[in-house]
């Protein structure tokens, strides 16, 4: 039977080669990503929050406009 004492949430299995190779490769792109973003231009007078073109529609004092 299960010991109540023994907290196993924590207990992990060890990370195989391929793992450790695929989490290395993920934090590389995150940080190109990150330095990628960073050295991008900002825009000027544009607007606040996310872009409003993103999902092909803008939006403008609560009504979208679909282009």
């Amino acid at each position: 039977m299960d010991d109540p004492k023994i907290d196993t949430s924590r207990v992990r299995k060890p990370l195989s080669d391929a793992a450790k190779r695929a989490l290395a490769e993920a934090e590389e792109r995150r940080r190109v990503a990150a330095a990628e973003a960073e050295a991008a231009p900002t825009e000027v007078g544009g607007r606040k929050g996310p872009e409003p073109t993103r999902y092909g529609d803008w939006e403008r004092n609560g009504i979208a406009v679909d282009f």
